[in-house]
């Protein structure tokens, strides 16, 4: 039986839409961060230096090239006719009635509705107006320092589609499997080896202590989850201290 509360894995991502951009570099910066994150549908309102932009191009780092696709609009209301769910972002209260949502929670609220929507950002100067937000279904916004909330246009865009891309299946960018732990005898071996030359070293003084520190000892490496090569690294370790240990001896008594 299918849970029909679980947001669906496949869920179309959303479309973002630049509301009169000024710089072609942070249109291209937009489009490089979306491609990162798995988003390709960027729509330009009314961009300041038109489009194509060959700034743009420069800082998309082939973005435009590799998937993301650019619509171009006079008005907002074209950008988003063929969308049925929007959000706009802003940084400020707009004394309007509407719902407010963090990145993660739109992004549960796209998937769980399954329906085609936009994420509007506004321009450098002063981001969306009123006008703008009037359109949105929500507004979404950052948990940021209160005291300075100024992000760059392509930071903004950044931050929501890293959000998009956590709630999605998108592989991590490399992954290495661990090692499997040492077995407990090598480590027991490798941690009386220690106390061996620790004690030939004299460090377990008074001697009614040696227990309390020899267990302090064991309990502060037995956290490292030590690995069968970190085991033999380490006490190859302790023999080459041991070694040195007793060469500086010989020579002190020679001398």
């Amino acid at each position: 039986m299918t849970n029909s509360a679980q947001p669906p894995i496949n869920a179309a991502p959303p479309a973002i839409v630049l509301v009169e951009p000024q710089l072609g570099e942070n249109i291209g910066s937009a489009a490089r961060v979306m491609l990162n994150f798995g988003l390709v549908d960027l729509r330009l309102v009314a961009p300041r230096d038109g489009w194509p932009n060959p700034a743009a191009e420069t800082l998309s780092a082939g973005a435009f090239d590799a998937g993301v696709g650019v619509s171009q609009f006079d008005q907002l209301s074209d950008a988003i006719a063929d969308r049925k769910m929007v959000f706009a972002t802003t940084a400020r209260p707009r004394g309007m009635q509407k719902p407010i949502f963090a990145p993660h929670q739109a992004t549960e609220r796209i998937r769980s509705s399954g329906q085609a929507t936009a994420i509007l950002f506004g321009g450098e100067k002063s981001g969306l107006s009123n006008d703008d937000i009037a359109f949105a279904d929500g507004i979404l916004t950052y948990a940021v320092n209160p005291s300075f909330s100024s992000l760059n246009l392509a930071q903004a865009v950044g931050v929501f589609a890293s959000t998009w891309a956590a709630k999605s299946d998108l592989p991590l960018s490399f992954s290495e499997p661990l090692d499997p732990p040492a077995p407990r005898i090598d480590v027991i071996r490798m941690l009386e080896h220690f106390e061996k030359e620790l004690d030939r070293a004299g460090f377990f003084f008074p001697p009614e202590k040696t227990s309390l520190m020899q267990n302090n000892l064991r309990n502060a490496l037995i956290r490292a989850n030590w690995t069968e090569q970190e085991v033999r690294t380490f006490r190859g370790a302790i023999k080459a201290l041991a070694i040195g240990r007793g060469a500086a001896r010989i020579d002190r008594d020679q001398s």
